[in-house]
């Protein structure tokens, strides 16, 4: 038995032909997401991208369309800037509720392939949408595709429950997991898209590229993300982003202490969302899983111990495939779940 299973984010999107025990028979993936819909004003472009991915996946897998069962989507794509909005659950959510409200689709207009589409819902922090007003928009949040991830590492993972799982990508999400595996909800920063934008926005831009042959993917210096977050804590994030101009002009620094120095103060801007954690009602004394690449776990993890005073074991999944399987087999996890499978 195939099924396919799309990974639609805000801008990347993955489409992967699978069996019933996750193996992976093909795969493709392409810059194309949500932003894009956001860009052109039609969700057309992302119709059309989402379908061409599909038919070059099933080519690689040398199948038929017939021969794809359905498909599990998740992500923005069930989104309002997505192929169709589909409302959140309120938190708190078990992976048994995710399974019971997929919500399945077979219709042409939505999703350009003639086979069945299970959406998974995502997750938003509960409130009381009749009383709530601006002042309270700060403990307000969703996930769309985390929910996913979270359920890929709980078939994957022996995990010990409460857990706080930290996902990076175009943005920082932190779920917070109770002791009975319940997803208590999220808060999420948008520290991924803010880097990209002062990398080819601003003037700092200049100061964090690339002049030598020093590889910065080996590199990381505690000391360079110490530095960053006490200037940070003393002189404001917006201060501190004109640092790196100065570190390159007035200072004999390199490139990659100076991308280190941005990326860590980004990050302490970051873990001020965990002064929120008891508020929301998310345990903070959790093991940490970190899922991101290797040198932003690193920056997160040094922040967590030393600023957060974080005393329970930090996890960090850095493997770009390991992390990609999250989806497929939370997907495949929640399909089985609900009897699909």
């Amino acid at each position: 038995m195939y099924l396919a299973v799309i990974d639609c984010g805000t801008t990347n999107s993955r489409v992967y032909i699978v069996n019933d025990r996750a193996e992976v028979a093909a795969k493709a993936s392409r810059k194309l997401g949500t932003r894009d819909v956001v860009i052109s004003g039609s969700n057309e472009v992302l119709k059309k991208g989402l379908e061409g991915i599909f038919y070059n996946v099933l080519e690689q897998a040398d199948l038929e369309l017939r021969d794809i069962a359905f498909a599990m989507s998740s992500g923005m794509i069930t989104s309002e800037i997505g192929l169709m909005e589909i409302p959140h659950l309120w938190a708190p959510v078990y992976i048994d509720d995710l399974a019971e409200n997929i919500k399945k689709v077979h219709d042409l207009s939505v999703f350009p392939v003639d086979i069945p589409v299970y959406f998974i819902r995502g997750i938003k922090n509960r409130y009381n949408p009749q009383a709530a007003d601006i002042s309270e928009v700060g403990d307000l949040d969703f996930m769309r595709g985390e929910e996913t991830q979270i359920a890929g590492l709980l078939a994957t993972y022996d995990v010990e429950f409460p857990i706080t799982v930290v996902i990076f990508s175009s943005h920082t999400k932190y779920v917070s997991i109770d002791k009975d595996g319940r997803i208590l909800g999220s808060l999420t920063t948008l520290s991924g898209q803010l880097y990209e934008a002062i990398i080819r926005e601003t003037s700092i831009g200049k100061s964090l590229m690339k002049d030598d042959d020093s590889d910065d993917e080996c590199y990381f210096d505690r000391e360079v993300v110490h530095i960053a977050s006490e200037w940070v804590k003393c002189s404001g994030f917006t201060r501190v982003m004109l640092m790196p101009r100065f570190l390159d002009v007035l200072l004999k620094t390199k490139w990659y202490e100076r991308k280190l120095f941005v990326e860590a103060a980004i990050a302490s801007e970051d873990m001020r969302v965990i002064d929120r954690f008891d508020a929301l009602g998310f345990p903070l004394d959790t093991n940490f899983i970190l899922c991101g690449s290797e040198r932003r776990c690193a920056i997160y993890d040094c922040l967590l111990k030393e600023k957060a005073k974080i005393k329970r074991n930090i996890l960090s999944i850095t493997s770009t495939e390991d992390i990609d399987m999250l989806s497929v087999k939370g997907a495949i996890y929640i399909a089985k779940t609900a009897g699909l499978i």
